[in-house]
């Protein structure tokens, strides 16, 4: 397979300069205000009353309980990151659509962040392959309201525990561009990965153009400066292709030891 000059797996495909991005509307301005729902910053501004901290923690683990039982028969995912901004008529939005069928046709349960945009194109996708498809929303400033392409979804309050299940349940992330909720999201992963604390799961950054810049930084900023391993790299592939993404992640996620999990009778559990 081809490498680009940092080194780097890279598709052989291009796809076209993206048109410069229109001006925020209103609505798209909303993503930086505060939430509507006060409970997370507060909990990460300092130490509470022991009393309020014990309450806390019951609410997270109710949360981390009802995502294990939603997602644990799910089957073998693979989440698709992305930004929430773009619209139907957006190239990056028709390639997340098409990542979506093909990890369907390829046996996988396509899983998102469940809101629009790049999630919602993964999603609806699926949908059209005729494929399982989930979705993990999360409560936002702007009420991020799941997309209509879910067989099932779970809606959290706090971002941490979302991301534990976009990771937790998947065999594979493939990441179309986003903004900072989408490096942060692929940015862990990687961490996860480079740690050893999760298999190594294939990452796949689409959009071959949006992604060069950030992949030269890594190259010529992080790998020189000795703060990770040129082999770090090793676990990115970036590409424009569906079908080489999905066909990437298919070779790796089948090395990995499936474990075949049955529902419970007695905890009134169900595939």
């Amino acid at each position: 397979m081809a490498r680009d000059e940092d080194g780097v797996r890279k598709g052989s495909e291009k796809v076209a300069s993206p048109e410069p991005e229109a001006d925020p509307t209103p609505e798209d301005a909303q993503w930086g205000r505060p939430t509507a729902d006060a409970d997370e910053r507060i909990f990460l501004e300092g130490p509470r009353s022991r009393t309020s901290e014990f309450f806390r923690v019951l609410r997270i683990g109710r949360e981390l309980i009802s995502g294990f039982r939603a997602l644990h028969f799910v089957g073998p995912c693979v989440t698709v990151f992305g930004s929430a901004r773009f619209k139907e008529d957006n190239e990056y939005y028709q390639m997340g659509r098409a990542v979506g069928s093909e990890l369907s046709r390829a046996g996988f349960t396509v899983m998102s962040g469940g809101g629009p945009g790049i999630m919602e194109a993964a999603n609806r996708g699926a949908r059209e392959a005729g494929g399982p498809s989930i979705g993990c929303n999360i409560e936002l400033p702007r009420e991020q309201t799941p997309n209509p392409y879910l067989d099932r979804f779970i809606e959290f309050r706090y971002f941490f525990v979302r991301k534990l299940m976009l990771v937790k349940y998947s065999h594979g992330f493939i990441t179309l561009p986003g903004g900072f909720g989408t490096l942060d999201e692929i940015f862990e992963t990687v961490t996860l990965i480079q740690t050893r604390k999760i298999w190594n799961f294939p990452v796949v950054l689409m959009g071959v153009e949006f992604w060069e810049p950030l992949v030269h930084f890594m190259r010529t900023r992080l790998v020189a400066r000795n703060t990770i391993d040129p082999e770090d790299l090793d676990a990115l592939l970036i590409t424009d292709s569906p079908e080489e993404a999905v066909h990437h992640v298919l070779s790796v996620a089948e090395t990995h030891p499936k474990l075949s999990q049955k529902p419970s009778p007695i905890l009134r559990e169900h595939a």
